[in-house]
């Protein structure tokens, strides 16, 4: 079988073709010490500062869409047939500062001036999607932005401010998009890509069928899907990931669908692909959604990656195995489905053979005596990973308590149910006294570690206190009219 080995994307204006690469080449490297674009700046090197901003456009089925990323912690080869904007692109033909520069500048929003570039390159996203954005809005677009000279004031009055110097129908990715369209167009392919050198390979496949054959041809392969995990063991641990399998670019693994009170997502859907479903189906993640990471990791990570990665701090397995999703797992063309608590066997372990991936996930959408939540303790309210996180779903009938599914992560070296706490609201009546003794209860299955992000003692009463404030945020009806049957 014949592969191409060449990455084929747009820079700018300008059609790349780049033999040769290595799994490990990160596209920030390719823009600043190959094509000498120094714009896009490194800040950390992990995708937390939003210094590396740049925008990347995709086709997906509903058209040329644009993401701001962190280029530190996104590969080069998964850009194959995309769109990469930088800050070099911004501005006029006749030299003229794009909108949002113009903005930033009389509403001094750059101080020492290392992080504007992806200030910039965010708040273009933003001022595209939203040319008047409030400041809740301009607030969640730059959660992935840090200012290290605490400029924050100015730089959301810029923001709010942009439409005044001009409107995103006369931008140029708006002007250009029919034909930027049929570029990319151009460069989609029906082949396997194969490229670099043996010991850090990187294989593109064609389709999910063909994902299926290269995971059977390399068992071993790294797959890289957002890459908001894998960048970092090659930017921080240094990590040899080949060979590794990108599939970012494969628009039949994120499609999502509502199915027999079941929601559908597949595996490649980043936290963005999922925010509106999320919203209609299971409105009590929209919050939680909001505080996994920045814009940009969302623009680029998945909830299957999230689940595969296997992490006993991952954001979506506690709040998913609260409302019994399944998974699908695939291996050639043979699949099975696994309750997502089953998949996780211990800590960096999960029942998934060599050449299998994660392919769907199956959540069910609760039924109307349920009550939900999600809740998420970390260091830094935004842009943060969870110390502890939780998932809770309690079924409340003529008053009392007929099921429960409670699971946590951040307590043990898997995301995990707790059984004991279930147990103790099982037939329960609906009373704080209740909800008392099943945070208890978390003592009989948790015996949490301590670490810099938090104590074991700290985790344990977040963790118990969060059961409280779960019986203490339910609606004021619901418990009034638990008391009513009671009384």
């Amino acid at each position: 079988m014949t592969h191409r080995t060449d990455i084929r994307f747009i820079l700018n204006g300008t059609e790349m073709s780049v033999p040769d690469v290595a799994a490990s080449q990160t596209l920030l490297d390719y823009l600043r010490l190959n094509r000498r674009l120094t714009g896009t700046k490194e800040g950390c090197a992990e995708g937390d500062c939003g210094a590396c901003t740049v925008l990347v456009g995709r086709l997906t089925d509903t058209g040329l869409v644009y993401a701001p990323v962190n280029a530190c912690i996104r590969f080069l080869a998964s850009v194959d047939g995309c769109h990469v904007v930088t800050v070099e692109h911004l501005s006029g033909a006749d030299g003229r500062l794009h909108p949002v520069q113009q903005a930033m500048i009389d509403h001094h929003g750059s101080q020492c001036g290392f992080c504007t570039p992806g200030f910039v390159m965010s708040l273009y996203a933003l001022w595209m999607q939203t040319p008047e954005p409030t400041e809740a809005q301009v607030e969640t677009a730059v959660q992935g932005n840090l200012c290290r000279c605490t400029g924050y004031e100015p730089i959301i009055r810029a923001a709010v401010a942009v439409s005044r110097y001009g409107t995103p129908a006369s931008d140029h990715l708006t002007t250009e998009r029919e034909t930027m369209t049929a570029r990319l167009q151009g460069l989609q392919s029906e082949e396997r890509l194969v490229s670099g050198p043996e010991d850090d390979l990187s294989v593109i496949p064609s389709s999910v069928d063909d994902l299926a054959d290269c995971l059977l041809a390399y068992p071993d392969a790294t797959i890289v899907a957002g890459a908001t995990d894998v960048g970092l063991w090659v930017t921080k641990f240094m990590r040899n990931i080949g060979p590794a399998i990108f599939t970012a670019h494969l628009n039949a693994l994120k499609t999502i669908d509502h199915q027999d009170a079941t929601l559908l997502i597949g595996a490649g859907a980043s936290y963005t692909d999922c925010q509106d479903a999320l919203s209609t189906h299971l409105p009590h993640l929209s919050r939680y959604w909001d505080r996994i990471a920045g814009w940009q990791v969302r623009n680029m990570g998945t909830v299957g990656g999230n689940i595969a990665n296997g992490s006993p701090i991952g954001d979506t397995p506690p709040v998913l195995i609260a409302l019994g999703a399944e998974i699908v797992l695939r291996r050639g063309n043979a699949r099975r489905t696994l309750a997502l608590e089953k998949f996780f066997v211990d800590y960096g372990k999960q029942d998934r053979a060599p050449g299998e991936f994660v392919e769907t996930i199956r959540i069910p959408i609760p039924g109307p005596n349920t009550l939900n939540a999600a809740y998420k303790i970390s260091k830094r309210r935004d842009e943060d990973i969870s110390s502890v996180a939780a998932g809770i779903q309690v079924t409340v009938e003529d008053g009392r308590i007929t099921q429960s599914r409670i699971a946590f992560g951040g307590m043990a070296a898997t995301p995990k149910r707790s059984a004991a706490a279930e147990t103790a609201l099982q037939g329960q009546v609906w009373s704080a006294d209740v909800f008392d003794a099943a945070a208890k209860a978390l003592a009989q299955d948790f015996a949490p570690l301590s670490d810099w992000r938090a104590s074991a003692e700290y985790r344990m009463l977040s963790a118990q206190n969060l059961l409280r404030r779960f019986f203490l945020e339910q609606d004021v009806a619901t418990t009034a009219a638990v008391q009513l049957e009671t009384a």
